[in-house]
């Protein structure tokens, strides 16, 4: 009997959500004040949407009784956020000694350098001007930040029949579009918005730093010492790849 009837499926989901997506309001909030030319709202909403899915897909298997992942090893997604925060602490945001490290992104995205091939690229690719790197980036952090979603909704999913699942996650996906709509409109509240615009790029690695941390201390990875050990790691590695080219300058 499934525990979870159509009528409570509604608060049930909404209930789900809030729960584990309060965090994603300062993230999304903190990708707003960060649009140009390169960096636009459609993409944000697509990259949150494509992390979101992926977290979605990867907890369906608990809606048939079982579990993908262990716990600790979702842990190990934290890494992705604290990666990417790493990078814009070391390379910076728009530095102009650091172009060489940025170069391939930057012909990729910008407009204004490259008009010709986008406009091919636009003309190939449907949509193209939407799943971009920053889009897929978006979505690597949506993603990273939802060990405690997964945690959530297996469990969920595996009490929840085809009727309910289907309005969950209904909900879920409104939900989403919500929670984009809802950061974008705080941007425009002019003393956060002139905050966070001016001290975001100082602000942002830390917090991407903070949050991959608290994902993997709260996943309880660092309970294995086998994980431990992956983690540093990867970590030693990449600050090694990122200091041997400017080593080699």
């Amino acid at each position: 009997m499934d525990e979870f009837g159509l009528l409570t499926a509604i608060p049930t989901g909404i209930t789900a959500f809030l729960a584990t997506n309060l965090d994603d309001i300062l993230i999304l909030l903190l990708f707003f004040t960060q649009t140009d030319l390169s960096f636009r709202r459609r993409q944000i909403v697509a990259g949150q949407y494509l992390g979101f899915l992926a977290l979605i897909i990867i907890s369906l298997p608990g809606f048939l009784g079982g579990l993908l992942l262990p716990r600790p090893w979702i842990g190990l997604l934290g890494l992705v956020p604290i990666l990417i925060g790493l990078n814009r602490l070391l390379v910076g945001n728009g530095d102009e000694s650091d172009e060489n490290s940025e170069a391939v992104i930057t012909s990729a995205l910008n407009p204004a350098d490259n008009s010709n091939n986008l406009n091919n690229l636009k003309l190939k690719i449907p949509l193209g001007g939407i799943f971009t790197a920053q889009t897929y980036s978006v979505a690597a952090i949506t993603f990273a930040n939802g060990g405690d979603n997964v945690g959530i909704y297996l469990p969920l999913f595996a009490n929840s029949s085809w009727q309910s699942l289907t309005i969950i996650l209904g909900i879920f996906f409104l939900l989403v579009g919500l929670w984009c709509y809802v950061a974008y409109q705080l941007t425009k509240v002019k003393i956060m918005a002139d905050y966070i615009t001016r001290y975001g790029d100082v602000i942002i690695p830390f917090v991407l730093i903070i949050l991959g941390a608290l994902i993997i201390f709260d996943s309880h990875t660092l309970d294995h010492q086998s994980l431990v050990v992956l983690i540093l790691i990867t970590i030693a590695v990449y600050l090694a790849n990122f200091s041997s080219p400017h080593l080699s300058c």
